[in-house]
């Protein structure tokens, strides 16, 4: 599996509700330094509306300028459609709706220990 494919696979896992930064994404896929090539296979999203780009956020919390589906506009009513409150700082508020990605790591190595 690609690097894009394992960014859409963590993707798909982020619970509505929650949000995941793109550093989150990047180390989840084992690639911790890779946090714009993250943005990078979210900009170029095969499936627009089954992966839920829009839950993914920066480091600080703000919405994308560039969010594929047409600005933080977009992006804040997604998030606001699942219940995530963004502020008036176009931020959204980490220690409250953030998905850590370890249940997905925690995952990933059970299914690489079933493959040995």
């Amino acid at each position: 599996m690609g690097f894009f494919e394992r960014v859409y696979e963590v993707v798909l896992r982020i619970p509505r509700g929650k949000v995941a930064t793109y550093g989150d994404i990047a180390r989840a896929c084992g690639a911790p330094r890779a946090s714009r090539q993250v943005g990078w296979a979210l900009h170029v999203n095969p499936r627009p509306g089954e992966i839920p780009c829009h839950r993914v956020v920066f480091a600080d919390g703000s919405l994308s300028d560039g969010f594929a589906f047409g600005g933080k506009d977009i992006q804040r009513g997604l998030l606001e459609a699942e219940g995530v409150t963004v502020g008036g700082d176009g931020r959204v508020n980490l220690a409250k709706y953030r998905w850590t990605c370890g249940q997905m790591q925690n995952k990933q190595a059970d299914a690489a220990q079933a493959d040995k």
